[in-house]
């Protein structure tokens, strides 16, 4: 496993729609784990293989009850809502509140090809809905609610390093 150098906004990479995994060889598995390893490095909950700088449509998630790999993700059902501050590993220092689906059902394969199908809801449906919108190049900073984008303080970021520990 390595560590790769994660894209920062504006890079047009960000802003590219991820292609389909055809088929999961070496260089998959091989992109996936370097995407754990980086997810866990910069402490955060989900990576999008764009933010490594590979138009593939995987990504990696760990909200804090166990790692998770999507390959060709797809959302096939969205209910409720919910408002939360997010921020993003590639676009550092800053947040602000979006608006996301409160549940989602999200259908893909694993690292093996099997299909997996996940009802999330709450912070986990935050993620997925956030990393997918990653692989169709998306950013937070689309869907920010206005007025709500700011710099993140001294005191957020203990927060924020409180809660990842």
């Amino acid at each position: 496993m390595a560590e790769r150098d994660i894209v920062t906004y504006p890079q047009s990479v960000l802003q590219k729609q991820a292609k389909a995994v055809p088929k999961i060889d070496a260089a998959t598995k091989k992109l996936v784990e370097d995407m754990v390893a980086t997810m866990r490095a910069a402490s955060g909950l989900g990576l999008a293989a764009n933010q490594v700088g590979a138009l593939q449509k995987v990504f990696v998630y760990d909200d804090g009850n166990g790692l998770g790999i999507m390959i060709n993700p797809k959302i096939v059902r969205r209910s409720g809502e919910q408002v939360g501050v997010e921020g993003c590993l590639s676009v550092p220092g800053l947040q602000g509140e979006v608006k996301r689906a409160n549940e989602v059902v999200v259908k893909g394969t694993d690292l093996n090809g099997k299909p997996v199908k996940v009802k999330a809801e709450g912070l986990l449906a935050r993620i997925f809905q956030h990393e997918i919108d990653h692989l169709e190049g998306t950013l937070f900073l689309d869907r920010v609610e206005p007025g709500t984008l700011h710099y993140i303080t001294e005191d957020e970021e203990d927060e924020e390093e409180t809660r990842n520990e």
